[in-house]
């Protein structure tokens, strides 16, 4: 690979992008004058665009998703093998790829059983919140139905996942909301002292805003606490020492099911199998996205407890005691072909250990980088998923200025390298540059994104 195009001219494409595609997360104003981007090719870490410039990717397809990186002819041929011999049917009943790689993702996953398919995270997090909701129903009639969710967390783009979305700037403009989610404090220990809390225990005092919450709610109102493990679009927030501990114990003893969000840090990208494994809990329901299968195909899973499963068969002559949902396109069996082979690829390749390795190296670059650039307020995250806040002043800690953190952004691409930043997350907040190169990334290619980013850096802030 080496960015030739089998196409010498593509101003066809471009034209026809220009007019009929409508983007995501981007104003379109300027395709009126500008050509928009079209990415043709990639291999490995690196990607080319319509002009055969190569780009160094380090977000992993823009959103988090392509943990193995590009090219992967195994995980093709698995899709295409499996397309051949069946390609869909929905999901009332079973196929090959679904039953074998549910059983190869809950033999990493201790203390769960049951998977259940959708095609995309806002799905799976859908499906989540319909069965708290069948649950308070069938249980408590119908008095624990509130979903908790936390400030800066980011749980789907469906009017329902934006209900229960901690980021104020993504939901302008789209409500009103579905009833029933309240609001918890993030847990940002780097914003600590905008909330009023201590310095010491911070992480244990971040948890117990939620049981706060929680008693202003009523716990028999409350039936589950939907989280990120790290938070991901509102900063990369890593959690404090001591926060998971508490949020769990807080979750047993008021009978809250908790639900983790893996969409974005399952399936590698922190150096474990799911983030929350970092952390010693046992969650009730956990959802995946967008590494379950590197975007080689749609897959997403929402995975229960047998606890969880069994409350939707413990009276079967009730014909409303079951999960009556479907997801059409989670009967496709592309996604867990391609995710059975992506899973044999991070483990024959050791990509865990790569990524914890190479983790600690780039949090290490970062900080370093934070030296030589006063700019650089925080430097945090897990594995291969990493943050650098910028801020105007590190007394203060004023935000910087989000046209300027979108400057340095610029700058990297124009340099052929990729990284991204909080966009349209939290009012006043978007200053917060994003990493989450693929999990096979190297020191060199580590090296390359750092230099990228002080020379921006360097431009922007001199």
């Amino acid at each position: 690979m080496d960015g030739t195009l089998s196409q010498n001219d593509l101003s066809h494409v471009v034209e026809a992008d220009r007019a009929h595609v409508w983007h995501h997360l981007i104003q379109h104003k300027p395709f009126e004058t500008n050509d928009p981007r079209i990415i043709v090719e990639g291999k490995g870490m690196r990607v080319w665009d319509q002009k055969g410039k190569e780009h160094l990717d380090a977000v992993s397809g823009g959103v988090w998703t392509v943990n193995v990186g590009y090219g992967r002819e195994s995980i093709a041929k698995a899709v295409y093998d499996q397309l051949l011999k069946l390609n869909y049917f929905a999901g009332s009943a079973g196929s090959i790829p679904g039953a074998l790689f549910s059983e190869k993702l809950i033999s990493k996953m201790p203390g769960m059983s049951r998977v259940y398919y959708t095609n995309s995270g806002s799905e799976a997090n859908e499906k989540a919140f319909k069965m708290v909701r069948q649950i308070a129903h069938k249980r408590y009639g119908g008095t624990k139905h509130k979903i908790l969710y936390r400030d800066r967390d980011y749980h789907g783009t469906t009017i329902a996942n934006l209900s229960a979305g901690g980021q104020d700037e993504r939901n302008a403009q789209y409500g009103p909301f579905t009833p029933g989610f309240v609001r918890v404090p993030h847990c940002l220990e780097y914003r600590a002292a905008d909330q009023g809390a201590p310095s010491e225990n911070y992480g244990e005092w971040a948890a117990d805003q939620i049981e706060q919450v929680i008693l202003r709610e009523g716990p028999d109102t409350v039936g589950a606490l939907c989280l990120e493990p790290v938070t991901a679009g509102g900063g990369v927030i890593a959690p404090p020492q001591g926060y998971w501990e508490r949020v769990q114990e807080i979750c047993r003893k008021y009978d809250i099911l908790l639900h983790i969000d893996e969409v974005v840090c399952g399936v590698g990208r922190t150096g474990t199998w799911f983030g929350y494994q970092h952390y010693g809990v046992q969650p009730d329901m956990v959802t995946m996205a967008k590494g379950v299968a590197s975007g080689y195909a749609a897959i997403a899973c929402m995975v229960t407890t047998e606890e969880v499963f069994s409350m939707f068969k413990d009276d079967a002559d009730d014909p409303m005691n079951y999960f009556r949902d479907i997801s059409t396109f989670g009967g496709c069996t592309a996604g867990p072909a391609a995710a059975l082979e992506n899973m044999r690829i991070i483990e024959d390749e050791d990509l865990l250990e790569n990524t914890t390795a190479m983790g600690h190296y780039m949090l290490d670059q970062l900080h370093a980088l934070a030296d030589r650039h006063a700019v650089i307020g925080d430097v945090r995250g897990k594995g291969l998923f990493l943050g650098a806040e910028l801020v105007e002043d590190r007394e203060t800690r004023k935000p910087m200025a989000e046209k300027r953190v979108q400057k340095v952004v610029a700058d990297c691409m124009g340099q052929g390298i990729i990284i991204g930043a909080t966009n349209r997350s939290v009012p006043g907040y978007n200053n917060t540059l994003c990493f989450s190169p693929a999990l096979i990334a190297t020191k060199d290619d580590i090296d390359q994104i750092i230099a990228s980013v002080d020379e921006a850096l360097g431009r922007e802030f001199a």
